[in-house]
């Protein structure tokens, strides 16, 4: 039997799974090289020669690939011959490291990963990565053509490593996670929506990188919009919650918090008002703890049960109560009426990643 052929696909996420876990032992590691190789394309790769567990799960987010790995200790090497003899040179990688510990080479840089950080690397240029005990890696994949003018700064960022405790960091981590494992739940077009966030990230790490001010440049505004809205995220719960009390925290004018805001087709106070409605939604569709509905809206910042009601039917055309009980069972968290230009991503239980070099 063919590698192709032992691959075992879960039918419920799109995509596609590989894995060795119902696979007898002496197929093991024949499988496991022809899966890394799918996806990381041509490279020389050593794997133990006993190899005890692996799961690469692969699944498109619009024109990005969205990759887990979950194995044992693994190295690649990728070379200037490669490189010339593969056809992954167009794409860009960007990964989080979940677990374990990595040690990277390209572009005359050598860096140690560690568990939270996030890396860079160019299927485009040799490269050298070596996972030493077993890991988990969260990637996307993008084409090149759609980082526009940051593809002449993807070498300044390469094997950079960007630790969870720093501010950019700190945003692009949980950001990152949440697209990987929530990709399969998202609606074709959303996809490019995400690219355009993760390619405005990359560019202000580069001019992080390279010292260039962001401060009124288009990357520097996303990043900040980034942060903003992840600010929200946190403090939902809090009746408080304002436009003004926003753009308090960040030190910027109510003018200009609402001019970060004008290409999300959304007013700050809308935007906090459709978070809190999906919040709302998400515990009343898994009956969160049995919780009252007056104590759901209560607990994601409505005062008021009556208005809670109000702007729910009109956000999702039924009541409160209604999609409670028809939307039981529904696993994913729906999306209040009208055009979004930002989702949070929907986290997900799936197994853990790797770059997947898409076909």
């Amino acid at each position: 039997m063919t590698p192709a052929a032992l691959v075992q696909d879960d039918v419920s996420i799109p995509g596609s799974l590989h894995t060795i876990d119902s696979l007898p032992v002496h197929r093991r590691r024949a499988y496991w090289r022809e899966a890394l190789s799918r996806t990381f394309g041509a490279v020389d790769m050593t794997v133990p020669d006993e190899v005890c567990s692996g799961t690469i799960r692969m699944t498109p987010l619009g024109r990005l690939q969205a990759v887990t790995v979950d194995g044992d200790c693994l190295s690649v090497l990728r070379t200037r011959q490669l490189v010339a003899q593969g056809n992954e040179d167009g794409y860009v990688v960007i990964t989080l490291l979940d677990r374990g510990v990595a040690r990277i080479e390209q572009d005359g840089r050598e860096a140690l990963i560690g568990p939270g950080d996030i890396f860079v690397y160019d299927m485009a240029r040799p490269l050298r990565l070596n996972f030493p005990q077993p890991f988990r890696t969260k990637s996307l994949v993008l084409p090149r053509d759609v980082l526009g003018p940051s593809e002449s700064d993807v070498a300044h960022v390469t094997a950079s490593p960007l630790g969870p405790d720093t501010p950019l960091g700190g945003l692009l981590s949980p950001f990152l996670a949440g697209l990987v494992e929530g990709a399969g739940t998202y609606p074709p077009r959303i996809g490019e929506l995400m690219a355009r966030n993760v390619v405005d990230l990359l560019g202000v790490l580069a001019d992080e990188r390279l010292g260039r001010t962001t401060m009124d440049t288009p990357g520097g505004n996303r990043a900040l919009l980034l942060r903003i809205q992840e600010f929200i995220d946190r403090h939902l719960s809090d009746p408080d919650l304002t436009p003004q009390a926003v753009a308090q925290a960040h030190h910027i004018s109510l003018r200009y918090l609402h001019k970060l805001f004008e290409s999300e087709d959304a007013t700050v106070g809308r935007w906090i008002q459709r978070r809190r409605l999906e919040e709302c939604g998400r515990d009343l569709t898994r009956r969160a703890n049995g919780s009252t509905i007056a104590a759901v809206a209560h607990r994601w910042g409505f005062t008021s049960a009556t208005h809670f009601s109000r702007v729910f039917r009109a956000a999702y055309g039924m009541s409160p109560r209604k999609w409670r009980d028809s939307q039981g069972v529904t696993p994913y968290t729906p999306s209040p009426r009208g055009d979004r230009r930002y989702l949070k991503p929907v986290l997900g239980s799936f197994s853990c990643h790797i770059p997947c070099i898409p076909r």
